[in-house]
């Protein structure tokens, strides 16, 4: 599933081409059926809130876009592509029947796993988008939009991808929990945007155990992770892809260059580094379930101590 970092991107790219515009907007399979409510209307802006998009067309106007697991965006420029596959949405503006699309310029945006960003293409030459196999996209009115709001946790990255939620709400829940905090930064009501990814690597990093219940968890070390995420999760808006190893733990002496793009396999501590050992100790990283969802971490360098006292 895309963590906050991609959500925050996409919100970017989809403002940068169809902001103060008037968009097109049809779902060729019947699958969307509020395209009414948005078709032919001037999109006033796009929220990002964790997981959660909302490009806003007006009052009780909020189209909502949770991509779930499978969800994913096409994007390009010239004219609109024949219909393929299971197109639930799209959406274009008038550059889509003014000019035929530029070698590289229509192209399908791939998992951040497989996008390094070398491919990508200005924003605001995008001319339409495609919407594919989303957990729901649908719109909301400004009521429910609120609704949501208020079931989300805080926001690193904040509504405009630059940080400014408030932790405070989410430090009051989990300084009181007894569920682990691995489990708690997964929870979207905890904080919202934080995902499989970032949790593992943002527990390495403040050398936390993820079986430490969340009462027991210095409240210094969730500041420090909360100033860790805005900076991570904003590096990884540019390419979507994730980077949270330091160069000087890296073991390559390529990595270690400041300047340099680590290689995949030096992006992260701990993430799906199971049975590899850790770069920091030498220690093999362990896998198990947590929270629905694999959780990787290092024995050694994320111990349970560094309990309150």
């Amino acid at each position: 599933m895309p963590e906050g970092n991609e959500i925050h991107r996409w919100a970017e790219r989809h403002f940068a081409a169809f902001g103060g515009k008037v968009v097109r907007a049809d779902g060729p399979q019947g699958r969307f059926t509020d395209v009414d409510a948005i078709d032919g209307r001037k999109l006033l802006r796009v929220m990002a809130v964790g997981k959660h998009l909302g490009y806003v067309f007006g009052k009780d106007r909020i189209l909502h876009i949770h991509l779930g697991l499978q969800g994913d965006f096409t994007e390009g420029s010239g004219p609109l592509p024949e219909v393929r596959g299971a197109l639930r949405l799209r959406m274009w503006n008038e550059a889509a029947v003014k000019k035929p699309a530029a070698p590289g310029e229509s192209k399908r945006h791939a998992w951040y796993a497989d996008d390094d960003g070398s491919n990508d293409f200005d924003a605001k030459k995008v001319a339409w988008v495609e919407l594919r196999g989303p957990m729901d996209c649908s719109v909301y009115t400004d009521a429910k939009w609120d609704k949501l709001r208020e079931r989300l946790g805080p926001d690193p990255l904040g509504v405009d991808g630059t940080g400014g939620d408030d932790p405070a709400k989410a430090f009051a829940k989990i300084l009181k929990s007894r569920k682990s905090i691995g489990e708690l930064l997964m929870d979207q009501s905890v904080i919202a945007g934080i995902g499989n990814i970032y949790r593992a690597e943002l527990l390495f990093r403040a050398r936390l155990s993820p079986f430490l219940p969340g009462k027991d968890v210095a409240e210094a070390t969730l500041q420090a992770i909360w100033k860790e995420a805005l900076p991570l999760m904003r590096a990884g808006m540019v390419d979507r892809r994730i980077v949270t190893t330091r160069p000087e733990d890296r073991p390559s002496s390529k990595g270690k260059k400041k300047a340099a793009r680590p290689d995949k396999e030096e992006a992260h501590y701990v993430y799906r580094r199971n049975g590899k050992p850790c770069f920091v100790c030498g220690t093999t990283v362990l896998k198990r379930e947590m929270a629905a969802r694999n959780l990787f971490w290092c024995p050694t360098c994320q111990a349970e101590e560094g309990k309150k006292g």
